[in-house]
């Protein structure tokens, strides 16, 4: 999802929920304490350089539970972010604190929440870096017909 697409999101919205990838929601006196742009650059193991940026949004829980950030708020906040830093049309990172560690996430919407969806890290220079393609993963006799029992004249085992 890219600023703008949130922004177009958001004005439809009379409120805002963030669903976590194991269905749970971010509590709803979260603040966003920050909005930014982190760039990346970077080489990687096959000796290419290259740069990544993002928009980094970061959401946070505090004791405040009547807290609400209200859509038009997020709006505003966005907004100033891409005046004061000149932030393009960027994907956005979310960020938020799990039980031991900060999370990093895509972020996705589904028409009624926002979706935090898991990122994976990869190897960005497979070809160079020696790991093969993936191979095609076939069960052993899968369409064949085999007997019920193998014996030495069966080619089955």
């Amino acid at each position: 999802m890219t600023i703008s697409q949130i922004k177009s999101d958001l004005q439809s919205l009379s409120s805002m929920a963030f669903q976590l990838p194991d269905g749970n929601f971010v509590p709803g006196h979260f603040h966003i304490t920050e909005v930014g742009k982190v760039a990346k650059h970077f080489i990687d193991c096959g000796g290419t350089v290259r740069n990544e940026e993002v928009a980094n949004f970061q959401l946070w829980e505090a004791n405040d539970y009547d807290h609400r950030l209200h859509p038009e708020k997020l709006i505003d906040i966005i907004e100033l972010s891409e005046k004061v830093l000149h932030l393009p049309d960027l994907e956005i990172e979310v960020e938020y604190q799990m039980s031991d560690t900060i999370g990093k996430f895509n972020l996705e919407f589904d028409g009624t929440y926002f979706q935090l969806t898991s990122k994976q890290t990869n190897c960005l220079a497979q070809d160079k870096c020696g790991i093969p393609a993936e191979k095609l993963k076939v069960r052993i006799g899968e369409g064949k017909t085999t007997p019920t029992c193998c014996t030495s004249s069966s080619n089955c085992c």
